[in-house]
């Protein structure tokens, strides 16, 4: 087969590397670093408006992606604002954001746009790990990971070995329907 060429859309040298391992050999995936408006709404609209700009932009096919950390107890806050939550408060603030609530349990997403070009509606591909956050943990390389330990697991993201997290994370999951969708359009050309 084919090396497909995707561009992902992100300033982040570690979701870049770990996109790569997940999509292996058969992609030739570049990085464009676009500076798109930071959007407020739901992690959907915010991955499929950043992928309609981002299109327009490349002028071709593109995806992007949004994440999301959100705690049950709070009915899914910080959600898609994780990243600003986390500037602001730290790893230390996010767990004392639930002190007084007995359900520490969270969810972390991503949704992945993708679109063929500027003239056509991006499709969504969402992956979701169910866990819990927990005191931090680990190296503190990859945002919150430090604070969420996924279900089924005793380590946290940042404690689990990157070719294991790789096979189950929110990104691998969203990443892998990307895949299937991409193998799908190839074999219908």
């Amino acid at each position: 087969m084919a090396t497909q060429k995707l561009v992902f859309v992100t300033g982040n040298k570690n979701k870049l590397a770990e996109a790569r391992g997940i999509l292996g050999d058969h992609f030739q995936l570049e990085s464009v670093n676009i500076d798109l408006p930071e959007l407020q709404g739901t992690s959907q609209e915010i991955a499929s408006e950043k992928c309609r700009l981002a299109a327009k932009i490349v002028n071709g096919p593109v995806f992007v992606e949004d994440t999301g950390l959100g705690f049950n107890a709070l009915n899914g806050l910080p959600g898609p604002y994780i990243k600003w939550f986390l500037e602001s408060v730290g790893l230390e603030g996010l767990n004392k954001m639930l002190v007084g609530f007995s359900d520490k349990g969270a969810a972390a997403y991503c949704n992945i746009a993708y679109t063929t070009g500027p003239d056509n509606e991006p499709i969504l591909f969402e992956g979701r790990v169910e866990g819990k956050i927990v005191d931090a943990r680990g190296p503190t390389r990859f945002g919150w990971d430090p604070v969420f330990q996924p279900d089924g697991y005793g380590q946290t993201y940042a404690e689990i070995d990157a070719s294991v997290k790789n096979t189950m994370s929110h990104r691998f999951l969203a990443l892998c329907k990307l895949r299937e969708h991409l193998a799908k359009q190839e074999a219908q050309a």
